[in-house]
């Protein structure tokens, strides 16, 4: 089983993936300032000042707004 890619930068291949994981509803394990989430992509949102993911907590059902720029890693998982 290949390993799951993470990503470190904001890569055309790392927003790719991201793109992918909205359009797909899949999972994706994001660190930001030393914690780590994980949620089922939503949506990918150009704002005025940053791009955001949102994302779905599968145990509560909120939806959370990552800053793309204040993410430290994520991976789509499979």
């Amino acid at each position: 089983m290949p390993a799951i890619p993470e990503y470190r930068d904001l890569t055309p291949d790392a927003l790719d993936a991201l793109e992918r994981a909205v359009r797909e509803r899949r999972r994706g394990a994001l660190r930001r300032r030393g914690t780590e989430y994980v949620v089922v992509a939503v949506r990918l949102e150009t704002g005025p000042r940053d791009e955001l993911l949102e994302g779905r907590l599968p145990m509560t059902g909120e939806i959370l707004a990552f800053p793309l720029r204040e993410l430290e890693t994520f991976a789509v998982l499979p």
